[in-house]
């Protein structure tokens, strides 16, 4: 199924930067013929609600969202309709209380931060598993008119979720709002983020072993650093004294640091 050339077939006039058809067909295309609740939130004319409907099929629900009453006219054609501010929380909550759990919100709404950050603060939790939140137009995070580049751009949010999600690993900290218990992967194009939503993927990741025979090899990941390998490799029956157990694990640690520190010279210039 081709979005693009059903875009082009759609009864009522809609605009759409030609690079998202492509990601259209690769994110929604296992969502066909399946009986899910798609969510548009900036429906304008209309002519994008028509080109959903026929490509995810008659068991989709689909529906829309928009600031102006007068989108309310596309309920003649058979869609939900809601008319609410995408960047207010209260409107969120009074609408999953009637709509429930959804599988897929598409945002092309107002591309401001707060609307952009709240819809997806928001909307998340009441994602299905294997749901998607696809923000568009993130483009905005670097535009002047949308008060960015900002510390608190859209896109350096997603930054942010990119943390939250590895701060699953073990150990690691965590942040004061975090939306690591539904998101498990973001993948990313121009000018569009897709949040990828799977309550049962956020777990732990937790080491494990195949309990099979071991030939106690050092590990030599730092292999080019001969002050740890002769740490590791000539004092490991220190190991079964307690108090040096520790400060070898100390000292190695203390190595670690300023080795990486000493390589940091080779790859920073691909930060600038």
């Amino acid at each position: 199924m081709n979005t693009f050339k059903l875009f082009n077939e759609s009864m009522y006039f809609s605009t759409k930067y030609k690079k998202y058809f492509p990601i259209y067909d690769h994110l929604f295309s296992s969502y066909i013929d399946k009986k899910i609740t798609f969510v548009e939130i900036g429906i304008e004319n209309g002519g994008s609600l028509h080109m959903w409907r026929k490509f995810f099929g008659p068991k989709a629900r689909i529906i829309g969202i928009d600031l102006n009453p007068e989108c309310k006219l596309f309920e003649k054609d058979g869609f939900e309709i809601f008319i609410g501010n995408q960047s207010e929380p209260d409107f969120w909550r009074e609408f999953f209380n009637k709509v429930g759990k959804v599988d897929i919100i598409l945002d092309d709404g107002g591309h401001t931060n707060d609307q952009q950050i709240i819809t997806t603060t928001s909307c998340v939790p009441f994602i299905n598993d294997a749901g998607l939140m696809v923000i568009e137009d993130t483009h905005a995070s670097y535009m002047q008119e949308f008060s960015n580049p900002s510390k608190y751009s859209f896109i350096n949010f997603s930054k942010k979720i990119i943390d939250d999600i590895n701060y699953t690993y073990p150990s690691l900290k965590n942040f004061n709002y975090s939306l690591n218990k539904y998101i498990y992967s973001i993948e990313y194009f121009e000018s569009l983020v897709a949040f990828k939503i799977d309550k049962k993927k956020c777990t732990i990741n937790e080491r494990v072993n195949n309990q099979k025979y071991t030939h106690n090899h050092v590990d030599y990941r730092y292999g080019d650093n001969q002050n740890i390998n002769f740490l590791k490799g000539k004092f490991q029956f220190f190991k079964k004294y307690a108090f040096i157990k520790i400060m070898y694990k100390k000292i190695l640690f203390v190595l670690k640091i300023l080795k990486n520190k000493s390589t940091v010279k080779k790859y920073k210039k691909f930060f600038t």
